[in-house]
Protein backbone atom coordinates (compact mmCIF):
# COMPACT_ATOMS: atom_id res chain seq x y z
CA UNK A 1 0.00 0.00 0.00
CA UNK A 2 0.89 3.61 -0.67
CA UNK A 3 2.42 4.99 2.38
CA UNK A 4 0.44 7.79 4.20
CA UNK A 5 1.99 10.90 5.12
CA UNK A 6 1.28 12.93 8.25
CA UNK A 7 1.86 16.77 5.90
CA UNK A 8 -0.11 14.82 2.92
CA UNK A 9 -2.19 12.55 4.68
CA UNK A 10 -4.69 12.55 1.09
CA UNK A 11 -2.28 12.66 -1.08
CA UNK A 12 -2.01 16.86 -1.46
CA UNK A 13 0.06 19.00 0.95
CA UNK A 14 -1.58 19.36 4.44
CA UNK A 15 -0.57 23.35 5.06
CA UNK A 16 -1.84 23.51 9.38
CA UNK A 17 -0.12 20.30 9.79
CA UNK A 18 3.28 21.15 7.93
CA UNK A 19 3.28 24.50 9.95
CA UNK A 20 2.82 22.70 12.92
CA UNK A 21 5.99 20.36 11.86
CA UNK A 22 8.35 24.24 11.00
CA UNK A 23 8.08 24.82 14.41
CA UNK A 24 11.13 22.74 14.76
CA UNK A 25 12.72 24.22 12.37
CA UNK A 26 11.57 27.75 13.64
CA UNK A 27 12.83 26.82 17.03
CA UNK A 28 16.34 26.42 15.72
CA UNK A 29 16.49 29.60 13.04
CA UNK A 30 15.79 31.97 16.04
CA UNK A 31 18.84 30.49 18.15
CA UNK A 32 21.13 31.30 14.98
CA UNK A 33 19.34 34.47 14.47
CA UNK A 34 20.36 35.90 17.37
CA UNK A 35 23.68 34.11 17.40
CA UNK A 36 25.49 35.19 14.85
CA UNK A 37 25.10 39.37 15.26
CA UNK A 38 25.14 38.72 18.85
CA UNK A 39 28.05 36.68 19.62
CA UNK A 40 30.30 38.49 17.37
CA UNK A 41 29.73 41.30 19.29
CA UNK A 42 30.19 39.60 22.55
CA UNK A 43 33.78 37.96 20.98
CA UNK A 44 34.68 41.24 19.10
CA UNK A 45 34.66 42.99 23.16
CA UNK A 46 36.05 40.42 24.96
CA UNK A 47 38.51 39.75 22.37
CA UNK A 48 39.68 43.40 21.55
CA UNK A 49 39.82 43.64 26.22
CA UNK A 50 41.91 40.21 25.65
CA UNK A 51 45.57 40.37 27.09
CA UNK A 52 46.98 37.72 25.27
CA UNK A 53 45.47 38.83 21.85
CA UNK A 54 46.87 42.31 21.79
CA UNK A 55 50.33 40.37 22.82
CA UNK A 56 49.92 38.17 19.65
CA UNK A 57 49.05 41.10 17.44
CA UNK A 58 52.02 43.39 18.75
CA UNK A 59 54.21 40.41 18.13
CA UNK A 60 53.44 39.63 14.69
CA UNK A 61 53.01 43.29 13.87
CA UNK A 62 56.68 43.21 15.01
CA UNK A 63 57.40 40.32 13.06
CA UNK A 64 55.84 41.35 9.69
CA UNK A 65 55.70 44.90 9.57
CA UNK A 66 54.75 44.93 5.81
CA UNK A 67 51.57 43.57 6.71
CA UNK A 68 50.69 47.16 8.78
CA UNK A 69 51.55 48.96 5.41
CA UNK A 70 49.43 47.00 3.17
CA UNK A 71 46.65 48.08 5.91
CA UNK A 72 47.52 51.28 6.04
CA UNK A 73 47.09 50.93 2.24
CA UNK A 74 43.82 49.83 1.88
CA UNK A 75 42.47 52.71 4.54
CA UNK A 76 42.65 50.76 7.55
CA UNK A 77 43.71 52.94 10.89
CA UNK A 78 46.51 50.96 12.13
CA UNK A 79 47.27 53.86 14.86
CA UNK A 80 43.79 52.53 16.24
CA UNK A 81 44.98 49.00 16.81
CA UNK A 82 48.16 50.04 18.04
CA UNK A 83 50.06 51.17 15.26
CA UNK A 84 49.54 48.03 13.46
CA UNK A 85 46.80 44.98 12.09
CA UNK A 86 44.71 43.94 14.86
CA UNK A 87 44.10 39.71 15.08
CA UNK A 88 40.50 40.09 16.78
CA UNK A 89 38.71 39.72 12.97
CA UNK A 90 41.05 36.73 11.92
CA UNK A 91 39.92 35.10 15.48
CA UNK A 92 36.56 36.20 15.43
CA UNK A 93 35.94 34.08 12.40
CA UNK A 94 37.80 31.22 13.80
CA UNK A 95 35.97 31.41 16.36
CA UNK A 96 32.39 31.24 14.85
CA UNK A 97 33.52 28.66 13.26
CA UNK A 98 32.96 26.02 15.74
CA UNK A 99 29.25 25.46 15.45
CA UNK A 100 29.97 24.72 11.84
CA UNK A 101 33.11 22.11 13.11
CA UNK A 102 30.93 20.54 15.40
CA UNK A 103 27.56 20.09 12.11
CA UNK A 104 30.39 18.46 9.86
CA UNK A 105 31.24 15.54 12.73
CA UNK A 106 28.18 15.12 14.32
CA UNK A 107 25.45 15.94 12.02
CA UNK A 108 25.71 13.19 9.45
CA UNK A 109 25.79 10.68 12.69
CA UNK A 110 22.92 12.01 14.22
CA UNK A 111 21.20 12.27 10.59
CA UNK A 112 21.98 8.41 9.84
CA UNK A 113 21.36 7.86 13.57
CA UNK A 114 17.53 9.17 12.97
CA UNK A 115 17.41 6.78 9.91
CA UNK A 116 17.54 4.11 12.40
CA UNK A 117 15.89 4.81 15.50
CA UNK A 118 13.18 2.76 16.83
CA UNK A 119 10.80 4.72 19.05
CA UNK A 120 7.02 5.45 19.83
CA UNK A 121 7.87 8.92 18.92
CA UNK A 122 9.69 7.65 15.42
CA UNK A 123 13.01 8.47 14.45
CA UNK A 124 13.39 12.69 14.54
CA UNK A 125 10.72 13.73 17.50
CA UNK A 126 13.06 11.91 20.32
CA UNK A 127 16.36 14.14 19.08
CA UNK A 128 14.29 17.27 18.79
CA UNK A 129 12.39 16.60 22.46
CA UNK A 130 15.86 16.20 24.11
CA UNK A 131 18.15 18.36 22.20
CA UNK A 132 16.16 21.36 22.14
CA UNK A 133 15.61 21.85 26.15
CA UNK A 134 19.09 21.25 26.46
CA UNK A 135 20.15 24.05 23.36
CA UNK A 136 17.95 26.73 24.75
CA UNK A 137 18.56 26.31 28.78
CA UNK A 138 23.10 26.62 27.37
CA UNK A 139 21.71 29.56 25.20
CA UNK A 140 20.21 31.70 27.75
CA UNK A 141 23.81 31.05 30.39
CA UNK A 142 26.20 32.59 27.69
CA UNK A 143 25.37 36.47 27.52
CA UNK A 144 25.59 36.21 31.78
CA UNK A 145 28.74 34.28 31.12
CA UNK A 146 30.07 37.14 29.03
CA UNK A 147 29.46 39.90 31.24
CA UNK A 148 31.36 38.59 33.45
CA UNK A 149 34.31 39.07 31.12
CA UNK A 150 35.34 35.58 31.42
CA UNK A 151 36.60 34.97 27.53
CA UNK A 152 37.84 31.23 28.62
CA UNK A 153 34.11 30.23 30.23
CA UNK A 154 32.69 32.57 27.75
CA UNK A 155 33.56 29.61 24.74
CA UNK A 156 33.41 26.76 27.18
CA UNK A 157 29.32 27.50 27.29
CA UNK A 158 29.61 28.22 23.45
CA UNK A 159 31.00 25.20 22.73
CA UNK A 160 28.51 23.73 24.78
CA UNK A 161 25.60 25.22 23.13
CA UNK A 162 26.97 24.02 19.59
CA UNK A 163 27.82 20.75 20.45
CA UNK A 164 23.98 20.23 21.48
CA UNK A 165 22.94 22.02 18.34
CA UNK A 166 24.42 19.81 16.19
CA UNK A 167 22.65 16.80 18.11
CA UNK A 168 19.01 17.24 16.36
CA UNK A 169 19.71 20.25 13.91
CA UNK A 170 19.56 16.86 10.73
CA UNK A 171 16.85 15.21 12.56
CA UNK A 172 14.54 18.66 12.83
CA UNK A 173 15.07 19.37 8.95
CA UNK A 174 15.18 15.45 7.74
CA UNK A 175 11.69 15.41 10.12
CA UNK A 176 9.28 16.99 7.58
CA UNK A 177 10.80 15.28 4.27
CA UNK A 178 10.26 12.36 5.97
CA UNK A 179 6.33 12.95 6.83
CA UNK A 180 5.90 14.53 2.95
CA UNK A 181 6.17 12.39 -0.47
CA UNK A 182 8.72 13.98 -2.37
CA UNK A 183 6.81 15.44 -5.15
CA UNK A 184 5.24 17.82 -2.48
CA UNK A 185 9.01 18.20 -0.12
CA UNK A 186 9.62 21.94 -2.42
CA UNK A 187 6.40 23.42 -1.46
CA UNK A 188 6.72 21.59 1.98
CA UNK A 189 10.14 23.09 2.10
CA UNK A 190 8.61 26.49 1.51
CA UNK A 191 6.13 26.38 4.23
CA UNK A 192 9.29 25.27 6.75
CA UNK A 193 11.31 27.77 5.41
CA UNK A 194 8.55 30.57 6.32
CA UNK A 195 8.61 29.22 9.56
CA UNK A 196 12.00 29.42 9.70
CA UNK A 197 11.87 33.08 8.36
CA UNK A 198 9.40 33.57 11.50
CA UNK A 199 11.73 32.39 14.09
CA UNK A 200 14.60 34.55 12.24
CA UNK A 201 12.48 37.56 12.64
CA UNK A 202 11.65 37.20 15.92
CA UNK A 203 15.44 36.71 16.87
CA UNK A 204 15.90 39.86 14.77
CA UNK A 205 13.37 41.89 16.21
CA UNK A 206 13.96 41.03 19.88
CA UNK A 207 17.14 43.13 20.58
CA UNK A 208 15.00 46.01 19.78
CA UNK A 209 11.81 44.84 21.35
CA UNK A 210 14.21 44.36 24.56
CA UNK A 211 15.49 47.86 24.52
CA UNK A 212 12.04 49.30 23.96
CA UNK A 213 11.12 47.32 27.48
CA UNK A 214 14.31 48.47 28.73
CA UNK A 215 13.89 51.83 28.39
CA UNK A 216 9.96 51.96 29.52
CA UNK A 217 11.12 49.86 33.09
CA UNK A 218 14.60 51.37 33.86
CA UNK A 219 14.60 54.77 31.82
CA UNK A 220 18.39 53.77 30.06
CA UNK A 221 18.33 54.05 26.17
CA UNK A 222 20.48 51.37 24.79
CA UNK A 223 23.20 52.69 22.94
CA UNK A 224 26.13 50.72 20.94
CA UNK A 225 28.00 51.79 24.35
CA UNK A 226 25.64 50.09 26.70
CA UNK A 227 24.05 47.45 24.43
CA UNK A 228 25.49 44.60 26.30
CA UNK A 229 23.23 45.08 28.86
CA UNK A 230 19.94 43.93 27.38
CA UNK A 231 22.00 40.85 25.77
CA UNK A 232 20.90 37.95 28.29
CA UNK A 233 17.07 39.19 27.78
CA UNK A 234 17.77 38.75 24.08
CA UNK A 235 19.30 35.38 24.46
CA UNK A 236 16.25 34.18 26.80
CA UNK A 237 13.77 35.18 24.40
CA UNK A 238 15.79 32.88 21.99
CA UNK A 239 15.38 30.05 24.75
CA UNK A 240 11.74 30.30 25.53
CA UNK A 241 10.89 30.57 21.67
CA UNK A 242 12.97 26.68 21.11
CA UNK A 243 11.00 25.56 24.19
CA UNK A 244 7.86 26.71 22.73
CA UNK A 245 9.02 24.93 19.30
CA UNK A 246 9.84 21.42 21.26
CA UNK A 247 6.32 21.74 22.78
CA UNK A 248 4.37 22.11 19.46
CA UNK A 249 6.71 19.30 18.40
CA UNK A 250 6.10 16.90 21.09
CA UNK A 251 2.28 17.17 21.16
CA UNK A 252 1.38 18.47 18.00
CA UNK A 253 2.78 16.32 15.25
CA UNK A 254 1.98 12.38 14.63
CA UNK A 255 5.41 11.05 13.62
CA UNK A 256 4.74 7.33 12.78
CA UNK A 257 5.68 4.98 15.78
CA UNK A 258 9.41 3.49 14.86
CA UNK A 259 9.20 1.11 17.86
CA UNK A 260 10.24 -2.60 16.76
CA UNK A 261 7.40 -5.43 17.68
CA UNK A 262 8.21 -7.62 20.73
CA UNK A 263 9.03 -11.07 18.59
CA UNK A 264 9.94 -12.88 21.53
CA UNK A 265 13.57 -12.75 23.19
CA UNK A 266 14.78 -15.77 21.51
CA UNK A 267 14.14 -14.90 18.58
CA UNK A 268 14.80 -11.68 18.55
CA UNK A 269 18.41 -11.53 18.18
CA UNK A 270 18.29 -13.51 14.90
CA UNK A 271 15.33 -11.50 13.31
CA UNK A 272 17.28 -8.43 14.32
CA UNK A 273 20.49 -9.98 12.73
CA UNK A 274 18.61 -10.79 9.44
CA UNK A 275 16.48 -7.11 9.41
CA UNK A 276 20.59 -6.13 9.45
CA UNK A 277 21.03 -8.21 6.46
CA UNK A 278 18.35 -7.34 4.47
CA UNK A 279 18.97 -3.35 5.49
CA UNK A 280 22.41 -3.73 4.01
CA UNK A 281 21.65 -5.95 0.81
CA UNK A 282 18.88 -2.92 -0.10
CA UNK A 283 21.34 0.15 0.16
CA UNK A 284 24.14 -1.99 -1.94
CA UNK A 285 21.52 -2.21 -4.64
CA UNK A 286 19.98 1.72 -3.95
CA UNK A 287 23.50 2.58 -4.89
CA UNK A 288 23.65 6.19 -6.89
CA UNK A 289 24.57 5.94 -10.89
CA UNK A 290 27.90 7.04 -12.12
CA UNK A 291 25.53 10.32 -13.47
CA UNK A 292 23.25 10.81 -10.08
CA UNK A 293 27.08 10.54 -8.15
CA UNK A 294 28.40 13.56 -9.91
CA UNK A 295 25.20 15.72 -9.90
CA UNK A 296 25.31 14.96 -5.77
CA UNK A 297 28.96 16.09 -5.90
CA UNK A 298 28.71 19.48 -8.19
CA UNK A 299 25.90 20.09 -6.31
CA UNK A 300 27.32 20.01 -2.69
CA UNK A 301 30.06 21.80 -4.46
CA UNK A 302 27.31 24.57 -5.34
CA UNK A 303 26.23 24.43 -1.84
CA UNK A 304 29.96 24.93 -0.54
CA UNK A 305 30.66 28.02 -2.38
CA UNK A 306 26.65 29.67 -1.76
CA UNK A 307 26.94 28.94 1.73
CA UNK A 308 31.02 30.50 2.28
CA UNK A 309 29.34 33.73 0.77
CA UNK A 310 26.06 33.79 2.68
CA UNK A 311 27.73 32.60 5.77
CA UNK A 312 30.59 35.56 5.89
CA UNK A 313 27.56 38.30 5.12
CA UNK A 314 25.44 36.74 8.17
CA UNK A 315 28.38 36.22 10.63
CA UNK A 316 30.19 39.71 9.70
CA UNK A 317 26.83 41.82 9.27
CA UNK A 318 26.50 43.70 12.30
CA UNK A 319 30.07 44.60 12.38
CA UNK A 320 30.04 46.02 8.89
CA UNK A 321 26.83 47.62 9.92
CA UNK A 322 28.48 49.38 12.97
CA UNK A 323 31.61 50.27 11.05
CA UNK A 324 30.07 51.48 7.73
CA UNK A 325 26.92 52.23 8.44
CA UNK A 326 27.38 53.13 12.00
CA UNK A 327 24.45 50.63 13.57
CA UNK A 328 24.35 49.35 17.00
CA UNK A 329 23.67 45.44 17.26
CA UNK A 330 20.00 45.88 18.01
CA UNK A 331 19.45 48.22 14.49
CA UNK A 332 21.75 45.82 12.13
CA UNK A 333 19.28 42.72 13.28
CA UNK A 334 16.31 45.17 11.95
CA UNK A 335 17.65 45.73 9.04
CA UNK A 336 18.22 41.68 8.94
CA UNK A 337 14.51 41.46 9.37
CA UNK A 338 13.95 42.82 6.48
CA UNK A 339 15.74 40.37 4.44
CA UNK A 340 13.90 37.68 6.77
CA UNK A 341 10.52 39.47 5.88
CA UNK A 342 11.28 39.08 2.47
CA UNK A 343 12.81 35.19 2.51
CA UNK A 344 9.27 34.57 4.52
CA UNK A 345 7.41 36.55 1.91
CA UNK A 346 9.38 34.70 -1.59
CA UNK A 347 8.92 31.30 0.32
CA UNK A 348 5.49 30.03 -1.13
CA UNK A 349 6.38 31.03 -4.39
CA UNK A 350 9.95 29.60 -4.47
CA UNK A 351 8.14 26.32 -3.87
CA UNK A 352 5.77 26.83 -6.58
CA UNK A 353 8.49 27.86 -9.02
CA UNK A 354 10.94 25.04 -8.03
CA UNK A 355 7.81 22.44 -8.66
CA UNK A 356 6.74 24.80 -12.37
CA UNK A 357 9.93 25.58 -13.80
CA UNK A 358 12.43 23.07 -12.07
CA UNK A 359 14.40 23.17 -8.87
CA UNK A 360 17.79 23.95 -10.77
CA UNK A 361 16.52 26.80 -12.88
CA UNK A 362 14.77 28.65 -9.94
CA UNK A 363 18.15 28.08 -7.86
CA UNK A 364 20.15 29.69 -10.85
CA UNK A 365 17.86 32.36 -10.51
CA UNK A 366 18.30 33.21 -7.52
CA UNK A 367 21.97 33.15 -7.35
CA UNK A 368 21.77 35.63 -10.52
CA UNK A 369 19.67 37.98 -8.20
CA UNK A 370 21.83 37.79 -5.44
CA UNK A 371 25.15 38.76 -7.57
CA UNK A 372 23.40 41.62 -9.19
CA UNK A 373 22.09 42.85 -5.73
CA UNK A 374 25.83 42.58 -4.41
CA UNK A 375 27.49 44.18 -7.45
CA UNK A 376 24.93 46.83 -7.49
CA UNK A 377 25.95 48.08 -3.63
CA UNK A 378 29.39 47.72 -4.41
CA UNK A 379 29.18 49.89 -7.59
CA UNK A 380 26.93 52.90 -5.36
CA UNK A 381 27.78 52.20 -1.95
CA UNK A 382 25.04 54.00 -1.18
CA UNK A 383 23.98 53.54 2.44
CA UNK A 384 19.72 53.52 0.92
CA UNK A 385 20.96 50.67 -2.01
CA UNK A 386 21.93 48.44 1.30
CA UNK A 387 18.00 48.23 1.75
CA UNK A 388 17.37 47.56 -2.06
CA UNK A 389 19.98 44.79 -1.68
CA UNK A 390 18.25 43.22 1.86
CA UNK A 391 15.07 42.91 -0.20
CA UNK A 392 16.62 41.55 -3.61
CA UNK A 393 18.64 39.38 -1.10
CA UNK A 394 15.85 37.99 1.18
CA UNK A 395 13.72 37.22 -2.08
CA UNK A 396 16.99 35.63 -3.87
CA UNK A 397 17.52 33.25 -0.77
CA UNK A 398 14.28 31.58 -0.41
CA UNK A 399 14.15 30.36 -4.43
CA UNK A 400 17.92 28.95 -3.66
CA UNK A 401 17.19 27.77 0.21
CA UNK A 402 13.60 25.98 -0.63
CA UNK A 403 14.85 24.26 -3.54
CA UNK A 404 18.43 22.83 -2.75
CA UNK A 405 18.05 21.03 0.33
CA UNK A 406 14.66 18.71 -1.66
CA UNK A 407 17.21 18.79 -4.69
CA UNK A 408 19.61 16.53 -2.70
CA UNK A 409 17.27 14.31 -1.13
CA UNK A 410 15.69 13.24 -4.63
CA UNK A 411 18.96 12.25 -5.96
CA UNK A 412 19.21 10.00 -2.24
CA UNK A 413 15.82 8.38 -2.55
CA UNK A 414 13.04 8.31 -0.04
CA UNK A 415 14.43 5.80 1.85
CA UNK A 416 18.10 7.80 2.86
CA UNK A 417 15.91 11.30 4.01
CA UNK A 418 18.00 11.16 7.29
CA UNK A 419 21.77 10.00 5.65
CA UNK A 420 21.39 12.60 2.68
CA UNK A 421 20.73 15.20 5.16
CA UNK A 422 23.32 14.79 6.69
CA UNK A 423 25.45 14.95 3.59
CA UNK A 424 23.66 18.17 2.56
CA UNK A 425 25.18 19.68 5.74
CA UNK A 426 28.26 18.63 5.88
CA UNK A 427 28.90 20.67 2.43
CA UNK A 428 27.35 23.74 3.88
CA UNK A 429 29.16 23.33 7.23
CA UNK A 430 32.34 22.87 6.16
CA UNK A 431 31.88 25.97 4.18
CA UNK A 432 30.66 27.50 7.15
CA UNK A 433 34.05 26.75 8.58
CA UNK A 434 36.21 27.97 5.97
CA UNK A 435 34.49 31.09 5.31
CA UNK A 436 34.47 32.71 8.49
CA UNK A 437 38.32 31.90 8.44
CA UNK A 438 38.65 32.89 5.13
CA UNK A 439 36.79 36.20 4.93
CA UNK A 440 38.60 37.08 8.81
CA UNK A 441 42.07 37.49 6.62
CA UNK A 442 40.51 38.70 3.93
CA UNK A 443 39.02 41.33 6.19
CA UNK A 444 42.10 42.18 8.55
CA UNK A 445 44.40 42.40 5.24
CA UNK A 446 41.58 44.93 3.01
CA UNK A 447 40.85 46.67 6.40
CA UNK A 448 37.67 47.41 5.85
CA UNK A 449 33.92 45.35 5.99
CA UNK A 450 33.33 46.44 2.70
CA UNK A 451 35.13 43.80 1.55
CA UNK A 452 32.00 41.51 1.93
CA UNK A 453 30.91 42.69 -0.93
CA UNK A 454 33.77 41.28 -3.13
CA UNK A 455 33.99 37.71 -1.37
CA UNK A 456 30.48 37.10 -1.92
CA UNK A 457 29.82 37.07 -5.03
CA UNK A 458 33.05 35.82 -6.06
CA UNK A 459 31.70 32.74 -4.00
CA UNK A 460 28.16 32.90 -5.65
CA UNK A 461 29.74 32.89 -9.38
CA UNK A 462 31.33 29.28 -8.00
CA UNK A 463 28.40 28.45 -6.85
CA UNK A 464 26.55 28.81 -9.90
CA UNK A 465 29.18 26.95 -11.79
CA UNK A 466 28.73 24.08 -10.09
CA UNK A 467 25.05 23.85 -10.51
CA UNK A 468 25.21 23.68 -13.69
CA UNK A 469 26.80 20.80 -14.28
CA UNK A 470 23.62 19.17 -11.90
CA UNK A 471 21.78 17.09 -14.15
CA UNK A 472 19.43 15.29 -11.39
CA UNK A 473 17.00 15.94 -8.33
CA UNK A 474 14.16 17.23 -10.14
CA UNK A 475 10.90 16.07 -9.08
CA UNK A 476 9.01 13.14 -10.43
CA UNK A 477 5.74 13.94 -12.01
CA UNK A 478 2.72 13.03 -9.81
CA UNK A 479 1.71 10.84 -12.55
CA UNK A 480 4.86 9.13 -12.62
CA UNK A 481 4.55 8.24 -8.74
CA UNK A 482 1.47 7.32 -8.77
CA UNK A 483 1.90 4.89 -11.57
CA UNK A 484 5.27 3.21 -9.50
CA UNK A 485 2.89 3.17 -6.13
CA UNK A 486 -0.17 1.07 -7.71
CA UNK A 487 2.77 -1.48 -9.87
CA UNK A 488 4.02 -1.55 -6.39
CA UNK A 489 0.52 -2.28 -5.13
CA UNK A 490 -0.51 -4.68 -7.36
Amino acid sequence: MAQEYFCAPNGKLNRKRTILTGFGFMASSIAWAIYDPYITKILNKLLTESAMISSWSAKLNDAFPILARFAETQGQDVNAAGGGITLVPLFIGIIMTFDNIFGVIFQPTFGKLSDRTHSKLGKRRPFIIFGAPVSAFLFGIIPWVALSGSLSMTMFFIILFVFSMSLWRAPVVALMPALTPPSLRSEGNAIINLMGGVGSAIGMFAGTIVGIFYKLFTGIEITTENETIAFPYVFLTGSVVMIIGMLVIMFCVKEPSSKLEDIGERNRAADEKAAKKAEKAARKEQKLSKGERASLIFMLAGLFFLFCGTNAITTFFALFAAEILGKTTAEATIMTTLFAVCSAIAAIPAGYMGKKIGRKKTIIIGLAAFMAAFVLYLATRSNLIVWAVLVIGGFANMLITVNTLPLVLEIGGNDRVGTFTGYYYTATFSAQIASPIVYGAVRMLSGTYMSLFVYSPIMFVLSMLCIFFVKHGEALPDEVIKAAEEEIDD
